[in-house]
C-alpha cells in the first residue's frame, strides 16, 4: 500500500467538455426502451416454454409467474452502453481512456449468466456464490477495481491500494452488494425500484461531480453506468410492479447489484477529491457515503438476515419469510404499500447522502428531517390504525 496527497493524484486526470446531459439522457432513454420491448418478449417465450416461478412457502406472491426478465434487462444495458460508445461527448469514458465499461460489461455477462441458471434450474448457493466471486475477480482484473482510499486524517491523504488489495475489496463490496439486491427482491417492483432510486442517486452525484470539474473524465463512467441502470429499472418496472407479469429472477437482482458496485468502485476509486477542501469531510467521503445510503436498506435486510441465519445455526443465503418487506406486511401494510415504503425510506436515505454533497447544510438538514418523520408516519400507520380500533 503506497500513499500520496491527493493533490498529487489530481495531476493525472484530463478533462471533457463539461456535463454531458443530452448524451446521458440518451443512454438512459435507450436502456428504458430495449428494456421495456425486450421484457414483453421474454415473458412470451417463458410463457410458452412453461418457465414459471411457482409459489413456494416463503413467497408473497399465488400464481405461477414467468421469470427472467434479467435477461431483457441486460440487453438493455448492452444497448445502452454501445450507445454511449458511439456518442462523441461519452466516447471519453471507454478505452483506451479508461478500462471501466468493458470491465463492467464483462462482470455483468457472468453475473446474469450466473443468475439464469438458477433462475431456470436452482443452482446451491455455493455455486451461485462462486460465480459471484469470479464476475468480481473478472471486473477487478480488466481495471474497474477500488485502488483509491481518500484517508482525512492529517490533512487529507490518499492511499493507493496494490492489485491484491484492491481486488479483495472490490470482491467484497461487489458480492455484498449483489446480495443485498438478491435479498430484498421479494415483492413486486421492490428491487426495480430501488435498483432505480439507488442508480439515479449516483446518477445525480455523477452530475455534479461533471459539473464541479468541468467535465472530468474520471465521472464519465460512473455517470454512464448509472444512467444505463436508471433506464433499464425504468423500463422493467411496468412489467414488474404489483400485480408483476414477470419476475426479474437473480439474473435480473444480481445484474442491478454488479451495475451499483460497478458504479460505487468507479466513483470512489476515480473521482477527483482535490478539488475539495479537508474540511469538508462529508464532501471527500461522498461517493462512499451516497452508495451506501441509497443501499441503505437492502444492506441492512442483508446483515439481519445473515446474523438471523447464521445465530439459528443455518446458511447465511437459507430462505426465510423474515426480512423487511415480510415484517411489514405482517405489520398490516399491503404489498403495494410495502414497496412504496420501502422506496420512501431509500429515497430518504439517499436525499440526505447527495444532499449533504450538492446543497447547503441547513436545508439538507431541514428537508431530511421532515422527510424522515413522514417516512416514519407512513411506515406507523397500521400501528395507529389497530391502536384506534382497539375498545
Amino acid at each position: 500500500m503506497q500513499f500520496g496527497s491527493s493533490h498529487v493524484l489530481a495531476q493525472g486526470y484530463s478533462t471533457g467538455a463539461g456535463v454531458p446531459l443530452r448524451e446521458l439522457a440518451l443512454v438512459l432513454l435507450v436502456g428504458c426502451g430495449t428494456t421495456f420491448l425486450l421484457t414483453g418478449v421474454v415473458r412470451s417465450l417463458m410463457l410458452r416454454r412453461g418457465h414459471l416461478a411457482v409459489p413456494r412457502e416463503r413467497d408473497v406472491h399465488t400464481v405461477p409467474t414467468p421469470r427472467l426478465g434479467g435477461v431483457a434487462m441486460f440487453s438493455g444495458v448492452v444497448m445502452a452502453v454501445v450507445t454511449a460508445g458511439q456518442l462523441p461527448a461519452l466516447t471519453r469514458g471507454f478505452p483506451p481512456v479508461t478500462p471501466d465499461m468493458n470491465a463492467v460489461l464483462a462482470a455483468a455477462f457472468v453475473i446474469v449468466a450466473v443468475g439464469v441458471v438458477d433462475d431456470l434450474y436452482d443452482i446451491s448457493w455455493v455455486v451461485k456464490l462462486v460465480g459471484q466471486v469470479g464476475g468480481s475477480v473478472l471486473m477487478s482484473l480488466m481495471g474497474l477495481s477500488w485502488y483509491l482510499l481518500y484517508w482525512p486524517a492529517g490533512g487529507g491523504t490518499t492511499l493507493i491500494l496494490d492489485q491484491v488489495q484492491s481486488t479483495v475489496i472490490t470482491v467484497l463490496l461487489t458480492v455484498t452488494i449483489i446480495n443485498a439486491m438478491n435479498f430484498v427482491d421479494g415483492l413486486d417492483g421492490l428491487a426495480a425500484g430501488l435498483g432505480l432510486i439507488a442508480s439515479a442517486t449516483i446518477l445525480v452525484y455523477s452530475l455534479t461531480i461533471l459539473h464541479d470539474q468541468g467535465g472530468t473524465v474520471s465521472a464519465y463512467p460512473p455517470a454512464m453506468i448509472s444512467a444505463a441502470l436508471a433506464g433499464v429499472c425504468l423500463g422493467f418496472l411496468p412489467h414488474n410492479f404489483s400485480p408483476a407479469r414477470i419476475f426479474m429472477g437473480d439474473s435480473g437482482s444480481m445484474l442491478i447489484g454488479v451495475l451499483l458496485s460497478a458504479a460505487c468502485v468507479s466513483a470512489s476509486g476515480r473521482i477527483n477529491m482535490a478539488l475539495y477542501g479537508p474540511a469538508d469531510a462529508v464532501a471527500l467521503l461522498s461517493p462512499v457515503i451516497v452508495v451506501l445510503a441509497a443501499l441503505f436498506i437492502p444492506l441492512l435486510d442483508l446483515v439481519l438476515a445473515v446474523v438471523r441465519r447464521v445465530s439459528a445455526g443455518k446458511s447465511p443465503f437459507s430462505p426465510d419469510k423474515e426480512h423487511l418487506h415480510h415484517r411489514l406486511l405482517r405489520l398490516g401494510h399491503t404489498q403495494k404499500r410495502v414497496v412504496l415504503v420501502m422506496y420512501a425510506w431509500v429515497a430518504v436515505a439517499a436525499f440526505g447522502a447527495v444532499g449533504a454533497a450538492v446543497f447547503p447544510p441547513g436545508i439538507t438538514a431541514m428537508v431530511f428531517g421532515v422527510a424522515l418523520m413522514a417516512v416514519v408516519a407512513i411506515t406507523a400507520v397500521p400501528l395507529w390504525r389497530e391502536n384506534a380500533q382497539r375498545p
